[in-house]
């Protein structure tokens, strides 16, 4: 079991309808690799913006739909954790699909389980 740090949700007050956000999110650029769910779909090679421990936002050139489930892994670098690269497989949904300037689509998506993964095993 992943334990992301439970952050409070920082700067709102109740009754401030501004930010709804569940979790405190960080910017950082992190590869992500979202799995095909069928043998004819390709695996896409994507980079979040930002992530939080109860979901992420990340650049595709995928297309992606509101409701629809989605599995994908996370590696957290070295330079990060220092016994090396770690592999975080996810499975969550897709909460939000927006176009970008760069013709790129942006993708929210919350997370609904997760597990570290050896880096060998998620490599295929």
């Amino acid at each position: 079991m992943l334990l992301w740090p439970r952050f409070a949700r920082q700067g709102a007050h109740m009754g401030d309808l501004s930010d709804r956000r569940e979790a405190r999110r960080f910017v950082m650029t992190l590869p992500v690799r979202v799995l095909a769910h069928d043998a004819n779909s390709p695996e896409l090679k994507a980079h979040t913006r930002d992530v939080s421990y109860r979901g992420l936002y990340f650049l595709s050139e995928g297309r992606f739909e509101n409701g629809s489930e989605i599995d994908f892994i996370i590696t957290l670098p070295q330079q990060m954790i220092s016994a090396g690269d770690v592999n975080i497989r996810c499975h969550g949904q897709v909460v939000r699909v927006e176009s970008t300037e760069n013709g790129k689509t942006g993708i929210a998506a919350k997370i609904d389980r997760y597990e570290f993964v050896p880096i060998r095993a998620s490599a295929a």
